[in-house]
């Protein structure tokens, strides 16, 4: 099974009036300098995989300067079969997505049909950052996998949000009927012990390939360890909500649960974000993201697309062959990788041996 991105245009997307692509090679260097559309393009690309930015939480903040809506199109060859994926920003806010022009009524129908991976200078966060950018990191590797596990996901954090705005109206004297957070607690500890035994089940296969594939990369054994933190090992989200109701009503929001869940990682004994390099820290970013693509590809039979975004920066020339080698090694997987400097970029790519396509922005 094969994925390949054949063009994509853009109009009033971010700095790109009216522009299009060919890609011609399952390797696409794209460089130039800062502010020029590089990571735009990428952007763009995520979007008609995700139906959504990795960058901008609001659709309306990647519009065209002075301008309203914006439509990206992307041609795909999807095992063999051309496929043509079309994002609408409409002037009045209203976002349309379709492929071979079938609209979707839900959005999260199209997630996983084409898998993506994307590595950003800001998703060095994944490792320093707080708890809610692993817990996104599970999530979007996740729902990639397993429709069931991103409908109940959907569903928790509608459930969440109505239970958190109960607990406020509460506590301001409106509607003082418990019975109604008996009937919230009750779904949300449905969809939450899903959620948090599919996040178990697959954290226990995915986390020693990530401590693997960092030791590779560091080309050394280091002593570290990955864990999911999470309060359901120990006890059911219905049991947690009901222990909490005092304090919940007092915080006015929900205190426990699965949307509290983190990865753990340790170096020795140490907090890993505490004490390693900066080189180590991009390591397990790497790792974490080569994981997530072979994880990807063995599930699905599919190799997933592959966006380096600017990902040489702060890297030294050995880390940067390692880590092309390693990704543009299998034969399958098309990627596309940008940089400020077009001699660096072009250099490492001929290392590589193989056909690349170099566009300068």
């Amino acid at each position: 099974m094969s994925l390949s991105l054949n063009s994509i245009s853009l109009f009033q997307f971010k700095n790109y009036f009216q522009q299009e692509f060919q890609f011609t090679e399952r390797i696409v260097g794209i460089c130039g300098r800062n502010g020029v559309g590089k990571t735009n393009l990428l952007d763009a690309i995520h979007y008609l995989c995700f139906t959504k930015s990795y960058f901008s939480r609001q659709d309306q903040l990647n519009i065209h300067h002075s301008h309203e809506g914006f439509r990206l199109e992307g041609h795909f060859d999807l095992n063999g079969k051309d496929e043509k994926a079309v994002c609408i920003l409409r002037e009045t806010g209203k976002k349309e997505f379709s492929v071979n022009d079938s609209l979707y009524t839900k959005f999260s129908k199209h997630i996983g049909r084409y898998p993506c991976v994307i590595i950003a200078p800001d998703d060095i966060q994944l490792i320093i950052g707080g708890s809610e950018e692993r817990r996104k990191f599970m999530d979007t590797l996740l729902a990639q996998l397993d429709s069931e596990y991103l409908q109940s996901l959907i569903n928790y954090t509608k459930i969440l949000q109505q239970r958190n705005s109960f607990l406020r109206s509460f506590n301001e004297g409106f509607g003082r009927d418990l019975s109604v957070l008996d009937i919230l607690d009750d779904q949300l500890s449905k969809e939450g012990n899903l959620i948090f035994e599919k996040r178990r089940e697959f954290l226990l296969k995915f986390l020693p390939i990530v401590k693997q594939l960092y030791n590779d990369i560091c080309q050394r054994y280091e002593n570290i360890t990955l864990l999911y933190e999470s309060e359901m090992h120990h006890v059911s989200v219905g049991e947690l909500l009901k222990h909490n109701r005092q304090k919940d009503l007092m915080l006015q929001r929900t205190s426990g649960g699965i949307h509290r869940d983190d990865l753990l990682f340790q170096l020795g004994e140490q907090p890993f974000k505490s004490i390693a390099s900066q080189g180590q820290r991009k390591s397990l970013l790497f790792a974490l993201k080569l994981a997530e693509m072979e994880i990807i590809k063995e599930e699905k039979r599919l190799s997933p697309l592959l966006l380096l975004d600017d990902v040489f920066e702060k890297l030294d020339e050995e880390r940067i062959s390692n880590l092309l080698m390693r990704v543009c090694s299998d034969e399958d997987t098309q990627i596309f990788i940008t940089d400020t400097n077009c001699n660096r970029l072009q250099n490492q790519l001929e290392k590589l041996g193989q056909p690349v396509q170099l566009i300068e922005l």
